[in-house]
């Protein structure tokens, strides 16, 4: 928990069952006969293309999702978002508060679905892959495939790398924890109180026994695990070379694997087939022995990005569940198929623009001989004109009528917070209207005519797309030009490629509801800002968060998110847009769906689902 993930936006090609019945417009009925009892088909709107959402490149909402069903975790949310403990899975306790000492012991029951109990080795991989501790290369002396963001250099000799994403909580412990329990439970020790613990605890990842089998040759599951432990410990550069070479590329595949031991997982489900593009196939893991026991056999999502496909293959009884991005057309077409039950309402995930300031654009000081003032008031000029208001009005509201326009970085519309916030930090009044005067005044004082606005976007996204055509119009009024640098690529391309665009637009999901959540996005990169590829560098934001991590008085924390906010939005980062509108519609004779607002939202409660 308490890593953001990316929401979906490209999708690739798709089973042609479905592209075909989405070009047919759907009717108010359903015809097909209803699936077997033990099975259920979802459709999700990205494909699935790793297990390892613990990687940079895997950190997106559709490896969560695929994740969430095939591993047990030792907490997870409930209705009203309240953290619960998997009893089935670990319990967990806080020892200490000064020096933060948490111990984690695993349930018997905690089992991987080749038979192999779940071990603190399991917990200790997790911790070390995430703290970035034993990293001995830095992300620029790695490669990274273009389209995928996965590593493609592999680490070689005493090299060590993993792609991972940035987890203050694992970075924050230094010390190796110590293993008890017959290697049943983990004790670690925070070298300075972290405010999030309880939402960041270290469980269990990709098997250690599996990586240590692929890595260092070992065939004994227990042998093999304690070798990836002793390998840590012992700081061997040389096996953890060939560790984290196993750990950044094995797992990542979009076709069933040859080799099953890629397939273990420790989950009430694990993966039988997947085929590129186009869907993954679950089975009820029969090693499981927790509480999350599902009573549907088999779960296929299927996977395509239009919204319209999605409500049609419903319609079709070709699937019985789907969460779309949605738009006014398929919601109104979701309401009206019979045997359908539709449920809306706003999700955690929000819709945001920020801007490239190392691009070698027209954000960037160096376009101007390092002079910053100067792309300042080009990156306030542009912000100026984004359209807030009726993009919000003209594609938000006709699916939510309460939608509002979002105006913060760290808080949610409707946290206790939020009114605070928005006053503090003064993008409400700052740009809450466009200003298009404004704008050409800004670009006038910068001394700078007709710049060019590279904007990165999911080019297969509808609502996008009408956000994108929004934008142009209101900016080129001002005397920009605006380019279309969509891509199906765009959540790769975001990192990977920064020369590439000036502007990106997108959602970030949270699946946590911690106050450190948003620091990735907006710290430096060398602060731990692993979701901020934009060159955006603050000193004083990297010390506000530095002070929230350990700062556990509520009302201290919203002082801190105050003046973060009002730094992001003085520099001119960005802007944040609205809350994504939920929609989930399900047929009749599939129950217990009830989405929640975080990550996984539709699939948290799937061991409730039934098929009459």
């Amino acid at each position: 928990m308490g890593i953001k993930k990316w929401v979906a936006g490209a999708a690739g090609v798709v089973a042609s069952v479905l592209a075909l019945s989405a070009c047919t417009p759907p009717t108010t009925s359903s015809s097909q006969s209803a699936p077997a009892a033990s099975s259920v088909s979802v459709m999700w709107n990205q494909p699935f293309y790793t297990v390892n959402q613990y990687s940079s490149s895997g950190n997106n909402v559709v490896t969560a999702n695929i994740g969430y069903l095939i591993t047990d975790t030792i907490t997870y949310y409930g209705e009203g978002l309240k953290l619960e403990n998997n009893k089935s899975f670990a319990t967990y306790e806080k020892l200490s508060d000064d020096p933060l000492k948490v111990k984690v012991t695993l349930a018997d029951t905690a089992m991987w679905s080749d038979g192999v109990p779940v071990t603190a080795a399991d917990l200790v991989l997790y911790w070390a892959t995430y703290s970035g501790h034993f990293n001995t290369l830095s992300d620029t002396d790695v490669k990274k495939d273009a389209d995928t963001g996965a590593v493609t250099s592999t680490n070689k000799g005493t090299d060590v790398y993993f792609d991972q994403t940035g987890l203050p909580a694992a970075s924050l412990i230094e010390e190796f924890p110590v293993i008890g329990d017959n290697g049943k439970s983990l004790t670690y020790t925070y070298s300075k109180p972290f405010a999030d613990w309880e939402k960041n605890l270290m469980t269990a990842g990709l098997p250690a026994h599996v990586v240590g089998a692929r890595a260092l040759g070992e065939t004994d599951a227990t042998k093999a695990a304690d070798a990836v432990v002793k390998a840590f410990q012992n700081k061997d550069n040389a096996s953890l070379s060939k560790i984290s070479n196993v750990w950044n590329k094995d797992w990542n595949f979009k076709n069933t694997p040859s080799d099953a031991n890629l397939l273990v997982s420790c989950g009430p489900y694990m993966i039988a087939e997947a085929v590129a593009d186009q869907y993954v196939t679950l089975k009820r893991n029969p090693n499981y022995k927790g509480d999350h026991t599902p009573a549907i056999d088999t779960v296929t999502v299927r996977f395509n990005e239009d919204p319209m496909a999605a409500v049609q293959a419903l319609q079709n009884n070709e699937v019985q569940l789907i969460a779309p991005q949605v738009t006014e057309d398929a919601y109104q077409a979701a309401k009206a198929l019979s045997n359908v039950t539709t449920l809306t309402g706003i999700e955690s995930s929000y819709e945001h623009i920020d801007l490239s300031v190392a691009s070698g654009g027209v954000f960037d000081p160096e376009t101007y001989g390092g002079d910053a003032a100067k792309a300042l008031k080009v990156k306030q000029a542009f912000l100026h004109t984004v359209p807030r208001q009726q993009i919000v009005d003209t594609l938000v509201k006709p699916v939510n009528p309460d939608a509002a326009v979002r105006n913060a970085f760290n808080a949610v519309p409707g946290a206790p917070n939020y009114d605070a916030v928005t006053a503090a930090n003064g993008m409400g009044t700052t740009y809450g209207d466009v200003d298009i005067e404004k704008a050409k005044s800004l670009l006038a004082e910068a001394g700078v005519k007709n710049p060019t606005v590279r904007i990165m976007f999911a080019k297969q996204n509808v609502r996008r797309q009408g956000e994108f055509r929004l934008m142009k119009e209101s900016a080129e009024q001002a005397g920009f030009k605006v380019v279309d640098s969509s891509s199906d690529d765009w959540s790769t391309l975001v990192f990977t490629s920064p020369d590439k665009y000036d502007a990106a637009f997108f959602a970030w999901a949270a699946n946590s509801t911690g106050v450190t959540d948003n620091a990735p996005q907006y710290l430096s990169k060398k602060a731990g800002g692993s979701n901020n590829p934009y060159g955006f560098t603050n000193k004083q934001i990297d010390a506000l968060y530095d002070q929230l991590q350990i700062e556990t008085d509520t009302a201290k924390q919203d002082e801190i998110l105050k003046q973060v906010d009002k730094l992001l939005v003085d520099n001119a980062f960005g802007l944040t847009i609205f809350q994504f509108p939920s929609l989930a519609s399900f047929s009749n004779k599939l129950t217990g769906v009830k989405p929640i607002t975080l990550t996984p939202t539709i699939f948290w409660n799937f061991w409730e689902w039934k098929v009459s």
